[in-house]
């Protein structure tokens, strides 16, 4: 059966995309703990991120990297923290979470809310940084 993520990247499933390649896609994470949390995933759908190629592993972290600089510019933060946490979907992913504390990168603090239209529009400004 399909991940969550695998059913994103199928466009069976809609997303907030951030940016996308053939290897991976960005979007928005519905449950963010930060304005602009993206999740970056590989299309590839294997469970554990040190399970992949040496290079897709490289190629993961130079993707995350660019929608980061996206990310930080559209977002004013600090700095763009970054966790592989991968307990609650078995598909590599990275978290990529816009940081003015260190609180701001807390799994166990309450998610935030936001709205299909306010979604929208920080994907939009995240996409317009590339």
């Amino acid at each position: 059966m399909p991940t969550i993520f695998t059913r994103i990247i199928n466009r069976e499933i809609p997303c907030h995309l951030v940016a996308e390649d053939e290897n991976f896609i960005a979007f928005l994470d519905i449950n963010p703990l930060a304005e602009g949390h993206t999740l970056v995933v590989t299309k590839r759908e294997i469970d554990y991120i040190f399970d992949q190629e040496d290079q897709t592993l490289q190629a993961l972290m130079l993707f995350c990297k660019k929608v980061s600089i996206q990310l930080a510019q559209a977002v004013p933060c600090l700095r763009v923290g970054l966790a592989v946490v991968g307990l609650e979907v078995p598909h590599t992913h990275v978290h990529l979470i816009p940081m003015n504390s260190m609180d701001d990168i807390n799994f166990s603090k309450p998610k935030l809310k936001f709205s299909q239209e306010e979604f929208a529009a920080t994907a939009q400004k995240i996409r317009e940084k590339a």
